[in-house]
């Protein structure tokens, strides 16, 4: 009996899961990014506070580059192990892009949950808003991970991975990343929130995983 596309999606997130926890080598390279980052934030404000802006600005800026560090590798990990063509003739697509997006978001918010507590300590941050800064945050991450997913398997095979990566990733992410970082600031104490911003992401979230499902079938199935 063929399994349903999200028992087959459940399949390919075990998957990523168990190998990711084996390996260990996006958690690693993420979160060493992070912890590096952090420090260095730590040891150049000395117990100073940053303005709310800033410190918004600055906390995404960390959250991007630290997923960069790892989400880049949920196609490339397969193509370099060679079982890449094995996925392909034996997996579909959707439950694909499905599994490995849902892995994805999924180790994005760990990070972004191992990230945050510890910048707003660090920096001595008072929130204003925790729910609008919540929703912000599960939003951003959302984006990085669909619009991750999709250029993770575009660049399979090229030559400069990681380069090519970051630099198709972040005008992708931009309407997601700039109202991201309005809302952390308000959230932060910077003015009122914009609401409206919570809409628009979620929004260009859905858009983005949309026509990720759409452009998947084509890559996927490339001759």
């Amino acid at each position: 009996m063929k399994p349903s596309l999200w028992q087959a999606v459940k399949l390919v997130f075990v998957k990523e899961f168990t190998v990711g926890m084996r390996f260990k080598a996006a958690w690693a390279a993420m979160f060493m990014f992070a912890l590096t980052t952090l420090a260095c934030v730590s040891l150049a404000l000395q117990g100073g506070v940053l303005e709310p802006r800033l410190a918004a600005a600055l906390l995404w800026i960390i959250i991007f580059f630290a997923s960069m560090a790892g989400a880049d590798r949920v196609f490339a990990d397969e193509d370099t192990a060679g079982t890449l063509l094995a996925l392909r003739l034996y997996g579909g697509a959707q439950p694909v892009l499905w599994g490995k997006m849902l892995y994805t978001f999924f180790l994005l918010l760990v990070l972004t949950i191992f990230i945050t507590p510890l910048f707003l300590l660090l920096i001595g941050a008072e929130m204003a808003a925790a729910g609008a800064f919540v929703l912000a945050l599960l939003l951003g991450v959302a984006g990085l991970a669909a619009a991750g997913t999709l250029l993770a398997a575009l660049v399979t095979g090229a030559q400069v991975k990681s380069g090519l990566f970051s630099v198709l990733m972040l005008p992708i992410i931009l309407p997601v990343f700039l109202p991201a970082i309005f809302l952390t600031a308000a959230s932060l104490g910077a003015g009122e929130v914009p609401v409206g911003f919570l809409g628009g992401m979620a929004l260009y979230d859905g858009i983005l995983a949309v026509g990720a499902s759409v452009l998947f079938d084509y890559l996927w199935y490339e001759d």
